[in-house]
């Protein structure tokens, strides 16, 4: 099924698109009156669709009956990935969306090459948003995972203590605990994966102070991006999501 996602404001019994969308529509996908489509909100709630007219920049479309809702699985995983340079984080945004986590944070970290400033940082949070909403669509996701603009470790760590049952852990190729371990009997994770390098001793240490527990993915030398899609795979398959 060819789908569309949509922002929960653009919808009604007859909504008209403009813009990207319509190009996409006719350009891409070719549809002409009478074809259908899914619609997605990013919420987690999907519609049905008629085309109804098509014009060089506009596409009109009935909407139908709301379609049940699929069932969330059981793992709420978030993801807070170290900042990287290149679109090494454009990549882990698109495969963590396909791998089903709930949420992505961007971290400034001591080793990370990135630095971004506010205004930059803004705008490539909309980027990473734009990319785990055709990664939904692409997946056939009805939720698209909410990513932040990039957060220090100040911000990132009442992410953790606003929600006690929410386990973080770290990872650190030293730890003892392997990761598959320190996930289990808990569906509610927020992980955090360092950069080329890893975390510095300071930053693991002060995690560790805000509970975060240290946990290793395996003996293998990955880089930053193949961290973060192995451990998310690990997560999904002990919560028997994945595997």
């Amino acid at each position: 099924m060819k789908r569309l996602y949509v922002n929960p404001a653009q919808l009604g019994a007859i909504i008209r698109l403009g813009g990207a969308q319509a190009r996409y529509l006719t350009a891409v996908l070719r549809l002409v009156p009478g074809d259908s489509i899914e619609l997605f909100d990013g919420l987690g709630s999907r519609w049905p669709a008629e085309v109804i007219a098509t014009a060089a920049t506009v596409v009109e479309l009935r909407v139908g009956q709301k379609l049940p809702d699929e069932p969330h699985g059981a793992a709420d995983v978030w993801l807070a990935q170290a900042l990287a340079k290149a679109d090494k984080l454009d990549f882990v945004v698109q495969k963590a969306t396909e791998l089903g986590a709930r949420r992505i944070v961007p971290l400034f970290t001591e080793r990370a090459v990135v630095k971004l400033d506010a205004e930059r940082g803004a705008a490539r949070a909309e980027r990473w948003r734009r990319i785990a909403q055709e990664a939904a669509r692409q997946c056939g996701r009805a939720d698209v995972p909410r990513v932040d603009a990039p957060r220090t470790w100040d911000e990132l760590f009442p992410l953790l203590h606003e929600e006690p049952d929410r386990h973080g852990i770290l990872l650190d190729p030293g730890a003892e605990k392997r990761l598959s371990a320190a996930a289990r009997g808990t569906a509610r994770i927020l992980l955090a994966v360092g950069p080329e390098g890893g975390f510095s001793p300071e930053e693991r240490e002060r995690a560790q102070r805000q509970g975060f527990a240290a946990a290793a993915l395996g003996p293998r030398v990955l880089r930053t991006e193949t961290v973060a899609l192995a451990a998310l795979a690990v997560l999904m398959h002990v919560q028997g999501e994945l595997g």
